[in-house]
């Protein structure tokens, strides 16, 4: 038997399958790179003269062309069309494939695409491409100039095609989001070792310029005493002694702060729920609402929390004008979940850019924290509107949970 696709007996079939084998996996990891190398496979092996290969996309909504042979080469990743719409967009919704053998115009289902010409050709076959795994990946087209009929045989070709294509290309993406995966980590991980090395260095001058030179004033002002003891001149002595004590009591304070800045121990003594009402106590001027469950939760996830909340606290007082800040902390099966509010004036933008401009928030910072532990950051605001910072992160073991406790203030 003679396929109508030129396909003389099954030992040509089969090389045409070997063919598409061999060019889905010689072309490399590049999916846009094996779609093309198989589309030309199969119009030089075939009576076709144009193949498209049209992907479902990261949504699975919508078709993206991904590989097609030339000219219509330069429209990969420019032609887009949402399931069910067009011939491929039925195939992708059906999943049964479509012969046109001619007058596509009267066919209900197709709808020309002006930068793929579609009107120069006459007849068409759409196809699934279908793999047993991952099911739908997306749709294969041929077309040809003059008047086709393709047959049962033909369509068998193509679905084989199909889901030999479709393992490739689902393989070939799964491959570059792995590596987009890994180069976005090895950044991540150049910001983390970056703003370490950046808090050491801020702590590093803390010390030398607070803590180290308040000790060398102390260390004088008690040699000064001691020297006016020896002397039996007690005025000057107390003098010395009491600003070494004032000295001390400061020097104190900066330890504390410069411990607090590494580790708050306030979280320590009072967990979670309590550094957090800590905090909101803390607000000069600003009435505060609190809505906490008690979470039991790992000590770097309770750090971070704190230390987003602590960060969007300072951005009420310092940009928000608000009379009031409410913080919601709340947790179920599916992960733990902070909220701070403010009724204050708000951004003019609800999205800002956390890597530009963002008036002033950090937002970069907050969202830094956040996917430290997994999680992820929300900012929403308007003018007038107030802002709203929420922190979402993983919580598997959904260990402590309370009741809750409501507080106002």
């Amino acid at each position: 038997m003679i396929g109508s696709l030129g396909l003389a007996d099954p030992e040509r079939e089969n090389a045409v399958l070997l063919a598409i084998i061999e060019a889905a996996t010689s072309s490399g990891p590049d999916p846009e790179a094996r779609a093309a190398a198989v589309a030309q496979v199969i119009t030089d092996a075939t009576a076709t003269d144009v193949c498209f290969v049209h992907v479902l996309d990261d949504s699975e909504r919508a078709l993206t062309l991904l590989g097609a042979t030339p000219p219509f080469d330069a429209e990969v990743g420019s032609v887009h069309l949402p399931l069910g719409r067009g011939v491929s967009g039925w195939v992708a919704s059906h999943l049964e494939p479509v012969v046109i053998v001619e007058d596509k115009e009267s066919d209900p289902r197709y709808i020309p695409i002006p930068s793929l010409r579609g009107r120069d050709y006459t007849s068409m076959v759409s196809v699934p491409m279908i793999s047993a795994p991952w099911g739908l990946t997306g749709v294969l087209n041929v077309h040809t100039r003059h008047r086709h009929e393709f047959d049962d045989r033909d369509v068998r070709l193509l679905l084989a095609i199909g889901r030999l294509l479709a393992g490739s290309v689902h393989q070939a993406r799964m491959h570059r989001r792995l590596a987009l995966r890994e180069r976005a980590q090895q950044r991540f991980t150049e910001r983390i070792v970056a703003a370490q090395e950046a808090e050491r260095r801020q702590l590093a001058h803390d010390i030398h310029d607070g803590i180290s030179q308040r000790l060398v004033s102390l260390s004088f002002h008690l040699d000064a005493a001691l020297t006016h003891l020896d002397r039996g001149d007690t005025d000057p002595a107390r003098t010395d002694t009491e600003t070494a004590r004032s000295l001390v009591e400061t020097t104190l304070g900066e330890a504390r702060a410069a411990i607090g800045a590494l580790h708050p121990p306030v979280i320590d003594d009072l967990g979670l729920t309590g550094a957090l009402t800590a905090l909101a106590s803390d607000l000069p001027g600003v009435a505060h609402a609190l809505h906490l469950d008690d979470v039991d939760l790992p000590d770097h996830v309770e750090i971070a929390f704190y230390r987003i909340a602590q960060e969007a606290l300072q951005n009420v007082l310092k940009h928000a004008d608000a009379t009031r800040v409410t913080i919601r902390l709340d947790t179920d099966p599916a992960g733990v979940r902070l909220e701070v509010t403010d009724d204050g004036v708000g951004t003019a933008g609800s999205t800002p850019d956390p890597a530009g401009d963002d008036g002033g928030f950090g937002l970069a910072s907050l969202r830094e924290r956040a996917e430290l532990i997994g999680g992820a950051l929300t900012f929403t605001s308007g003018p007038g509107r107030g802002t709203t910072v929420v922190v979402t992160a993983p919580n598997p073991d959904h260990a402590g949970i309370g009741d809750g406790a409501e507080l106002d203030a």
